[in-house]
This record gives structure tokens, C-alpha cells and sequence, in this order.
């Protein structure tokens, strides 16, 4: 390389670069990249509640490590890690439902941030559920499986 740039700088060409250096810099200069302009939203905070959301959960996270190491900020009423149906692995997510309110507070406030089984946990109030699409807007077009249309059966 320093031969090519001692033979570039006598000859008075520049140099391209090569390798990867080279590879990079013809997507820099051909591919336009536009950032995105626009702020992704949060959705605004939960309504306080008793039971609370825990993200950032270790696999080998149970259900009975989640309520011991809530209960030391409150009564725990409940504690659900939400497990893989085929491994039986935490999904990294699980519910602790308190007694009251103010114990609920107290959990978000003592576990946010915290580690347990290695891993940094987020605790927040849980969201409700979203109520399930109605099934009567599903059975207006016929298709596999829709047995109210009618088209099933008519051949």
C-alpha cells in the first residue's frame, strides 16, 4: 500500500482505496440513507393498578423467584412468569398482582432497574388486556375454516 501511495503522489493520480474500505465507501456515496425524521411515541403510562408488568426476565427465571424477590416491598398476592408451551423457558416477561396499591408502588419503585438472576428487570403497572377482534366482523368473507359463510357447502 505505501508503495501505491508513493507511486500515486509521483504520478500525481489519488489513490482508491481497497478492500473493505473500498466497499464501504461506494455505499456511503451511492446509497442514500435517510434517517427516520419522525420521533417514535411511548404510549402514555398505565393506570395504577395492582398488578404489574415485569420485563427483562431470565430464562431460568420461576414463577416462585419472581414473588420472592417481590415480596420483600409488599404483600404479593400473585406471581406469573409467562413460560414457553414446547421448552418451559421464561419468555422473559411475567405479572405480580399486590394486595394494595401502595405496595404495587412500592414493588415498581424497589425492583425498576434491578437485577435478578443476572439480568436487569422492568417493572411497571400492567396494561389491560385489549378486548379480542369481534367474531362476527371474521365471518363476512368466505375461506378455509369460516363455516358461516356461504359459500360452505353449496357445491
Amino acid at each position: 500500500m505505501a508503495l501505491r501511495a508513493a507511486t500515486a503522489a509521483a504520478t500525481g493520480t489519488a489513490v482508491a482505496p481497497r478492500g473493505l474500505r473500498a466497499l464501504l465507501s461506494t455505499f456511503s456515496s451511492s446509497f442514500p440513507f435517510n434517517s427516520p425524521s419522525k420521533q417514535v411515541e411511548k404510549p402514555p403510562p398505565a393506570e395504577p393498578s395492582t398488578n404489574l408488568f415485569v420485563s427483562g426476565l431470565s430464562k431460568r427465571t420461576t414463577s416462585e423467584g419472581l414473588r420472592e424477590a417481590f415480596v420483600k416491598h409488599g404483600d404479593v398476592v400473585h406471581a406469573r412468569v409467562v413460560t414457553d408451551r414446547v421448552s418451559g423457558y421464561s419468555k422473559g416477561f411475567g405479572f405480580v398482582r399486590y394486595a394494595t396499591l401502595e405496595d404495587a408502588e412500592a414493588g415498581i419503585k424497589g425492583m425498576d432497574g434491578q437485577f435478578l438472576d443476572g439480568w436487569v428487570i422492568f417493572a411497571e403497572y400492567a396494561r389491560p388486556r385489549p378486548p379480542p377482534p369481534s367474531m362476527q366482523n371474521n365471518n363476512t368473507t368466505p375461506g378455509y375454516g369460516n363455516y358461516n359463510s356461504s359459500s360452505y357447502g353449496s357445491h
